[in-house]
């Protein structure tokens, strides 16, 4: 569903899966500085909105996702998971219940499998489930902000639904709603740079039909600990206190005197002159590239920081040397731990009777 603000002067349209709305609309950087400041707004009608109403609904969607929904007051956004039987990841949720329906805007094309996997779980329950993307559109007034914060929207227009930094808007406004709200349009490169420079992950790029929750760092954002039994619930708790994730998700600063940003997908390797020693205990499985530790998430060109990226590598690589991100030379920030997980601490008398 193509964009009315792609006909604004100066728009240029993004790349697969955003490209029904704008990447930039001639400036980037003042983009982002705009909309770090509160002064701009972004265009994300390319995600697909879903609509649950029903008095059962909060207590059903509790019992199939991760995050602790069954008290959620009204107006709270939040986010939530739906796992596969084995813990990983099959929808990333952005939400809030408005208190007579719950609203949740989801990546592009994932909405008719997630509505139908809905359906198939309603069972006899007072709930009743919409996909509302041709009537709603997502949009953006400040950045995606570290797990667990949250962040008023300001956008005031009739019959939109407030999520955080996130607002619902009816898909008719879109056009005119920069001009009436007095806000900049910026560009999803904007949005994305601020996103990556938070360490925020996005299904679909920092994630494969690999992915478990900790690996990315949605234990903080999306997953309740202490909740009762979902889909996947085993793996997760299992990782949290007794083992650590496979994988991490790391933040890299890119050699800026590189033209070209690596691409998602494109290899992570260590970098030239790392000693042996500190190579990983084996490559990616599966992975066609000699020596690939990981893979590029997102990478983007930020307003201060530079060339940046988010990518996923083995857990054992250290965490003080060197990498390449597609052939970049790139340096890592460190954003889930290599000692993530098992957080039981057993006492010492009981592991000897154990043994």
């Amino acid at each position: 569903m193509r964009s009315p603000l792609l006909d604004t002067h100066g728009a240029v349209a993004a790349q697969a899966p955003d490209e029904t709305v704008a990447a930039h609309y001639g400036d980037p950087f003042a983009e982002q500085r705009a909309l770090a400041g509160g002064r701009a707004l972004v265009d994300r009608s390319n995600r697909e909105v879903v609509r649950i109403s029903g008095p059962d609904r909060l207590s059903w969607l509790n019992d199939l996702s991760s995050q602790r929904l069954d008290t959620l007051p009204p107006d709270t956004p939040t986010q939530t998971l739906l796992l596969d039987p084995q813990g990983r990841v099959e929808h990333h949720l952005t939400l809030v219940d408005d208190g007579e329906a719950v609203w949740a805007h989801v990546e592009p094309g994932t909405s008719a499998e997630l509505v139908a996997f809905l359906e198939k779980m309603r069972f006899m329950l007072r709930v009743e489930i919409a996909d509302v993307t041709a009537d709603y559109a997502v949009v953006s007034v400040a950045p995606p902000g570290p797990a667990g914060s949250t962040a008023a929207t300001g956008v005031t227009v009739e019959g939109a639904v407030a999520m955080g930094g996130d607002a619902l808007v009816p898909r008719e406004r879109l056009g005119g709603l920069p001009d009436e709200l007095g806000l900049r349009p910026a560009g999803l490169w904007a949005y994305e740079a601020l996103r990556i420079a938070a360490y925020v992950p996005r299904l679909g790029f920092e994630t494969d039909h690999k992915t478990i929750p900790h690996e990315v760092g949605w234990i903080e954002a999306a997953v309740h600990l202490s909740k009762g039994c979902y889909r996947g619930q085993e793996t997760v708790a299992r990782v949290h206190n007794l083992g650590h994730p496979p994988r991490r998700l790391v933040f890299l600063h890119l050699d800026g005197s590189v033209d070209e940003l690596p691409p998602h997908g494109a290899p992570v390797t260590l970098g030239v002159g790392t000693p042996i020693e500190a190579e990983p205990e084996a490559a990616v499985e599966g992975s066609a590239e000699p020596g690939q530790i990981g893979f590029v998430g997102s990478s983007a060109r930020h307003f201060e920081l530079g060339p940046i990226a988010l990518a996923v590598v083995k857990r054992t690589v250290p965490v003080d040397i060197d990498l390449l991100a597609g052939g970049v030379a790139a340096s890592q920030e460190v954003v889930v731990p290599p000692d993530a997980g098992r957080n039981v601490k057993i006492d010492p008398a009981l592991r000897r009777r154990i043994r």
